[in-house]
C-alpha cells in the first residue's frame, strides 16, 4: 500500500507508492551504450586550455598528475576577492554572483568514479578535502558545493570524468532546512539525528547497503528518490575539513562500492553524488553530521511533484537496499 513518510531532519514528506512489482520495470529497459568522446576532441586532455589560468594543484605530480584542479572556464560564480553585494531591481532582490568555481579533473578519459583504482578515489577525496579547507579561509565563502555529475541526464556536459567544487557565497535554502532540522532534533534529544538513524539502520538490518570500519551506506527510510543512498561516517564529525585522513578514506571507498552497485545492479544509469558538508564560518554546527549523497537518474519529476513539491518515489527503499546488495 502507498504511504506519506516524513523525513525526520527536513521534515520534508514523500509519497511511498511501489505498487505491487518486487522489482521497477524501468530497471529491465535497454539502454544505450555509453560512447566516450574521442580524445582528440576532448577539452581536458591539455590543461593548459582547459582553463583560461594555470593548474591549481597536480597530484602526485606536476607532469605525471593524476589529478589536477583548475578554474572552470565557464563558471556560474566570478571570483573577484569582494563580498556578495545585494541590490533591489524595483521590488526583486538581487545578490551580485560573487565565489570560486574549480573543476576537479582525473586523467584517465574513460575511468568515471566506479572505475578508478580505489587509491585515485582516496586521492580524489584528499583532494576535495583540501579545497575545502582553502575555501574555509576566504573570509566571504559560507558554503562549498561539491559534487559529480555522471552521464547526461545528470548534468554532465562533457564526457571526460570531472568533479565541480563552488565556493559560494550564501548557504542555500535547502541546506539551511536540512540543518535547521538536525538542530530541532538535537535540542529535543541531546543527540545527533544522523548518528541515531546509524544506530537503528545498524540494528534493523535492513536497509543498509553496505559499511566498512569507517563509513556505513543506507538507503533512506523517506528517499526523495529510487535507490538513492546516504553515505555517512560512522563516528560523529561536523565537516569534512575535519575528517581525518582514514576516514575519508574509508569513506570513498564506500562510495565507491555504492557506485559500482548502481552501475552493475542499475543497468549503469546517469547519477549524481555531493557532499553536504557544513557550512563555513563562525557559525556552530556541532549537530551536523556530514555525509555524501547519491541518486541515480532513473526517474523524472512530473506535474504531481511540480505542483506539491512532494516527490513520488515508486520503490521501497527495503527493496532498494536488496537490489543494490545484489540479494535481488
Amino acid at each position: 500500500m502507498s504511504e506519506f513518510r516524513q523525513d525526520i531532519v527536513s521534515g520534508d514528506w514523500v509519497l511511498l507508492a511501489p505498487g505491487r512489482a518486487a522489482r521497477p520495470r524501468f530497471l529491465d529497459r535497454k539502454k544505450e551504450v555509453r560512447k566516450p568522446l574521442p580524445v582528440r576532441e576532448c577539452p581536458f586532455e591539455d590543461l593548459s586550455h582547459a582553463s583560461s589560468a594555470p593548474p591549481l594543484y597536480r597530484y602526485p605530480a606536476e607532469k605525471d598528475w593524476k589529478i589536477a584542479v583548475i578554474r572552470n572556464k565557464y563558471p556560474a560564480v566570478e571570483e573577484d576577492g569582494a563580498r556578495s553585494r545585494i541590490f533591489y531591481r524595483g521590488i526583486y532582490p538581487v545578490r551580485t554572483g560573487v565565489g570560486t568555481h574549480n573543476l576537479l579533473i582525473t586523467r584517465a578519459h574513460t575511468l568515471h568514479f566506479a572505475d578508478l583504482p580505489p587509491e585515485d578515489a582516496a586521492a580524489l577525496f584528499a583532494t576535495i578535502r583540501r579545497f575545502h579547507l582553502i575555501a574555509a579561509k576566504d573570509k566571504y565563502a559560507r558554503y562549498i558545493s561539491s559534487f559529480y555529475n555522471y552521464g547526461p541526464s545528470a548534468g554532465a556536459s562533457v564526457w571526460h570524468p570531472h568533479y565541480q567544487m563552488l565556493a559560494l557565497p550564501v548557504i542555500p535554502e535547502h541546506v539551511e532546512h536540512s540543518l535547521r532540522g538536525g538542530e530541532r532534533y538535537f535540542k529535543s534529544h541531546g543527540r545527533c539525528v544522523r548518528c541515531d538513524i546509524i544506530r537503528d539502520e545498524r540494528n534493523a538490518k535492513v536497509r543498509v547497503i553496505g559499511e566498512n570500519a569507517h563509513a556505513i551506506a543506507i538507503a533512506p527510510y523517506a528517499p526523495k528518490k529510487p535507490f538513492e543512498t546516504s553515505i555517512l561516517p560512522k563516528r560523529h564529525v561536523s565537516s569534512l575539513r575535519d575528517t581525518s585522513p582514514a576516514a575519508l578514506k574509508g569513506i570513498a571507498v564506500l562510495a565507491q562500492d555504492v557506485a559500482k552497485a548502481i552501475k552493475r545492479r542499475l543497468g549503469d544509469p546517469d547519477f549524481n553524488f555531493f557532499i553536504h558538508d557544513a557550512p563555513l564560518g563562525s557559525g556552530d554546527y556541532r549537530h551536523h553530521h556530514w555525509h555524501i549523497e547519491m541518486v541515480p537518474r532513473v526517474t523524472i519529476d512530473a506535474g504531481f511533484e511540480l505542483s506539491t513539491s512532494i516527490i513520488i518515489n515508486v520503490v521501497d527503499p527495503d527493496n532498494a537496499a536488496a537490489i543494490l546488495r545484489g540479494d535481488k
